[in-house]
């Protein structure tokens, strides 16, 4: 059994619909793809947004590709009180209820009524690395992150399972912080 795992953070990001991309850049338009993100098929754009929110905004947020079939905000706890919304934790794609924002860009802006959340520590796997690490798809577990000044165990990790991901833990910039998980960084998944 192998109970280690990659810890990755992912800061504050933006999934778009197609719709909402050409709104926020121009008719036509597609996102750039700039670099590849461990998850397969997943990459970083070129393109950025400010997050508009009742307190404050936040620009030059990254926008990640493909296009979805709805926008999503994912922040953290800290931009969620910069912008002066409620966002709740929940698993990528929960946005029902959640947060809303306005989306800026070059072209337009777009205003979401819900779609501004913190993602739920999550850790995606194949069913092999799934089964390698003694663990199931949607099982809760806690990953401890040893650092040599903040060693950290993560309770309510989810385990995410598909044969398109690629075995790594996801954290916020809040979570990263707090155990010093800079880096090539591995946790240690405890059931």
């Amino acid at each position: 059994m192998n109970n280690k795992v990659l810890v990755e953070t992912s800061a504050r990001h933006v999934h778009l619909s197609a719709a909402d991309i050409e709104t926020l850049f121009g008719a036509g338009a597609t996102l750039t793809h700039k670099k590849d993100l461990s998850q397969p098929g997943q990459f970083a754009c070129e393109e950025r947004v400010t997050l508009v929110g009742p307190k404050k905004s936040i620009a030059n947020v990254i926008i990640l590709g493909p296009a979805r079939p709805a926008t999503q905000v994912e922040v953290s706890y800290t931009d969620a009180r910069t912008l002066g919304v409620a966002a709740p934790v929940r698993e990528s794609g929960d946005v029902k209820g959640s947060a809303p924002c306005k989306i800026v860009g070059p072209c337009g802006e777009v205003e979401i009524a819900e779609g501004v959340i913190v993602a739920k520590r999550h850790i995606h796997f194949t069913p092999e690395e799934a089964a390698e690490a003694g663990v199931a798809d949607k099982e809760i577990v806690s990953v401890k992150i040893e650092s040599n000044d903040r060693t950290t165990v993560f309770g309510d990790v989810v385990v995410r399972v598909n044969p398109n991901f690629a075995g790594a833990m996801h954290i916020d910039t809040d979570e990263a912080n707090a155990a010093c998980a800079f880096g090539l960084c591995y946790g240690e998944i405890i059931k």
